[in-house]
């Protein structure tokens, strides 16, 4: 067995772990103002979720559930996801509500879907002054912690050329935030069909997903 997975097979039935489905952890999906479909890629997350059922015998839920920046129970999950197209905007008691929420052991992938680059960096410029989102190499431990990624974060989705790039936020060497740019993870989680993209490069984006959330989860209880 992955030395990892060993590690978490008791993590399903810890406090930060509940979810729609006793004794089963799941992905919380952010919603969140401004105008963004943060709604987009609406079979991914519940895709991801059987993966990682499938794949490493984790007691995944069968769906996400969505939660806001104040919602009470954001702390009960150890992996937020948010994605979209468009403008991403936090109040002040959203701000501080995530922050906490992060700094407390929380994990945040944000999954730009062209278009929401630039309203992301400037809300977390505002949540984290203190840090900045920074390049990750593909050398970091998130590239391997289940699946092998030796290049680094998958090009998933075409969109203007760019190369795909990992960025993060990280205090006192804990990752906090992990933003995936020019890649669209979701698009591959999808139904295939959706976005008819090959079986290979869908194998991609769920590996990486599954590598993400094992991460996510092993800081969370470390």
């Amino acid at each position: 067995m992955n030395p990892i997975l060993f590690a978490l097979m008791a993590v399903t039935a810890s406090p930060i772990t509940v979810s729609a489905e006793p004794d089963s952890i799941t992905i919380a999906r952010l919603q969140y103002d401004g105008g963004g479909d943060w709604y987009a890629n609406p079979s991914s997350l519940s895709n991801l979720l059987e993966a990682l059922r499938e794949r490493t015998g984790l007691r995944a839920a069968n769906r996400e559930v969505n939660v806001t920046p104040l919602d009470p129970a954001l702390r009960d999950y150890p992996y937020l996801y948010m994605t979209g197209h468009g403008n991403v905007v936090f109040s002040s008691a959203e701000r501080t509500a995530l922050r906490e929420y992060l700094l407390s052991g929380g994990f945040l992938h944000a999954d730009d879907n062209y278009g929401l680059d630039e309203s992301f960096r400037e809300e977390m410029s505002q949540i984290f002054p203190d840090a900045e989102l920074t390049e990750i190499p593909p050398e970091h431990p998130i590239f391997s912690t289940f699946y092998e990624f030796p290049e680094g974060l998958p090009k998933i989705h075409e969109h203007d050329g760019q190369p795909p790039q990992a960025f993060g936020i990280f205090l006192d060497g804990r990752m906090l935030v992990f933003y995936t740019y020019e890649s669209d993870l979701g698009d591959g989680w999808e139904d295939e069909g959706v976005h008819e993209d090959t079986p290979e490069i869908r194998e991609q984006a769920i590996r990486m997903g599954v590598n993400l959330f094992l991460f996510a989860l092993g800081q969370a209880t470390s």
